[in-house]
């Protein structure tokens, strides 16, 4: 054989051991390529399922809300702002307490003795009637709001505890008032009905504002 052909047949050698390095080359590449798109592939999937875990999470935190009533008697209005703004924090149902016979400024002139929220409030039998039923089974936690009339709860308060079963509940009292604070009335609340799971409760102003009870359900 000259030297010609095994020059040529060298040639033809190298070229094919080019070819086969270059696919092994490019099939390496493709291999790594697929393998990178496997990794983002449930890397993604990992944050899907991250994500669906946290949307889960906020919809058992709604389910929790829900199971929140604010509960409220109001013969002014200031009572009424107050549970709204918690209400709205909270994204709780809102209940108002409405009283059968309502409360006329003649009823509310706390310097006449015979006014009628003196005189229910100088009755300890005094139970004035609701107007509206209230159910409160499908609640844990209520918050009950009220005016301070000489001090203490309204006589339409006891009338809500003793027509709604709260025993074992968790109950959180606010109320508005232009000078008492809480503590009588929620001393009261808990010696009337002492199967109630009485938490701390706060008192307002008419003043207050949305910020102010923020704050207090931040606490």
């Amino acid at each position: 054989m000259n030297k010609k052909i095994i020059t040529l047949l060298i040639i033809i050698l190298i070229i094919i051991i080019s070819f086969a390095i270059y696919f092994m080359m490019q099939n390496n590449r493709n291999n790594e390529e697929t393998n990178q798109g496997s990794i983002e592939n449930l890397n993604n999937e990992e944050i899907t399922e991250n994500k669906t875990s946290q949307e889960e999470n906020t919809i058992r935190e709604t389910s929790k809300i829900s199971n929140v009533a604010v509960i409220y008697f109001s013969a002014t209005g200031n009572t009424e702002n107050i549970a709204e703004y918690i209400s709205k924090e909270l994204e709780a149902d809102l209940i108002e307490i409405e009283p059968e016979n309502p409360y006329t400024t003649e009823d509310l002139n706390y310097n006449s003795n015979n006014c009628r929220a003196n005189q229910e409030q100088n009755d300890d039998n005094a139970r004035p009637a609701i107007a509206n039923e209230i159910d409160v089974d499908d609640y844990d936690t209520i918050y009950l709001g009220y005016p301070i009339w000489w001090g203490t709860v309204p006589k339409i308060i006891l009338t809500f505890l003793d027509t709604c079963n709260l025993d074992g509940k968790t109950a959180i009292p606010f109320c508005t008032s232009g000078g008492s604070g809480i503590s009588a009335s929620q001393r009261d609340l808990e010696n009337y009905n002492k199967n109630i799971n009485w938490q701390t409760g706060r008192g307002f102003t008419g003043s207050s504002s949305q910020s102010d009870v923020l704050e207090w359900i931040n606490e």
